[in-house]
């Protein structure tokens, strides 16, 4: 079987490590594909373009945002599920910024990643399930965390919204403080891949998917790795356990059709979406 090469993309983040057990261990080119992973810091802003580039094959990303993209023409398909529970945003601040809670944080500056991140669409839908708006000069882009960091704490910003767990050995080491959170109300993370790779090579993602579905089921049999995630991703052990008990990762590629017309529905009640975009096709029809 020739090896094929398949660029994927993802943030450096303890979601994706089935991922990279399974490069470490040989399962991927033990189906005959190779997998070649770039780390991005800046999130799904910054994948969803690497993807229209063509700088990659495919991408691990949040729903909403790759949801977005392929509507607003983004030439990729979903191709499966990948986390199948909810993400859980932190909702941050500086640490001497006057922010107390949750409820405050509505008609302050927000720090983003891009337009278009989750950082960025999670903001609008938290403030709309809570009958809020918020204008687009509230916004300031910072790219990544690193840039959060800064901004929040020079006080250029008062708003970060990010992974719970990711940002949560910041604020026990005092870089940031944590004034509330925000659950997604859908699967968090899909995997899309581009019409390109997609027509040229089906096989190779159908096995680069078997390849990662199995590695998840794996991943989840033992509580074994909960030590290996705190200490790859610097995280204190009792956090791991409570993030690993409420994750579950997808098996199998299935996409549900309801829970993409909600996300599409919340989409453009937040106004991120037009009552008027066409919805081109989301997923991929083996």
């Amino acid at each position: 079987m020739q090896t094929k090469t398949i660029r994927l993309g993802g943030v450096p983040e303890h979601f994706n490590l089935p991922i990279h057990l399974a490069m470490e261990d040989g399962s991927f080119e033990g189906r005959g594909v190779k997998v070649e992973w770039t780390d991005f810091k800046g999130g799904t802003g910054q994948m969803t373009k690497a993807l229209r580039d063509g700088e990659v094959d495919a991408c691990i990303l949040l729903t909403e945002g790759i949801i977005k993209d392929i509507i607003d023409g983004n030439n990729s398909k979903i191709i499966s599920g990948y986390v199948n529970t909810p993400l859980v945003w932190g909702i941050h601040t500086g640490v001497k910024n006057s922010l107390e809670y949750h409820g405050q944080i509505y008609d302050k500056q927000y720090a983003i990643s891009r337009f278009g991140s989750g950082s960025h669409l999670m903001a609008i839908v938290d403030a709309t399930i809570n009958d809020k708006k918020i204008n687009r000069d509230q916004f300031s882009i910072i790219k990544n965390l690193d840039g959060a960091l800064e901004s929040l704490n020079n006080h250029s910003t008062d708003v970060f919204y990010w992974e719970k767990y990711t940002t949560k050995p910041y604020v026990d080491a005092g870089q940031l403080k944590r004034v509330g959170q925000f659950i997604t109300p859908w699967p968090c993370f899909m995997i899309a891949a581009t019409d390109e790779i997609l027509a040229k090579e089906p096989e190779s993602i159908i096995r680069m998917l078997r390849t990662i579905h199995d590695s998840s089921d794996k991943f989840m049999q033992t509580d074994d790795n909960i030590p290996l995630v705190a200490k790859r991703y610097n995280q204190k052990v009792k956090d791991v356990t409570q993030w690993y008990h409420r994750t579950e990762w997808a098996i199998h590629g299935w996409v549900s059709d309801k829970m993409l017309r909600s996300v599409i529905h919340n989409l453009k009640v937040a106004e991120i979406l037009n009552d008027e975009d066409t919805v081109p096709e989301l997923v991929w029809k083996r």
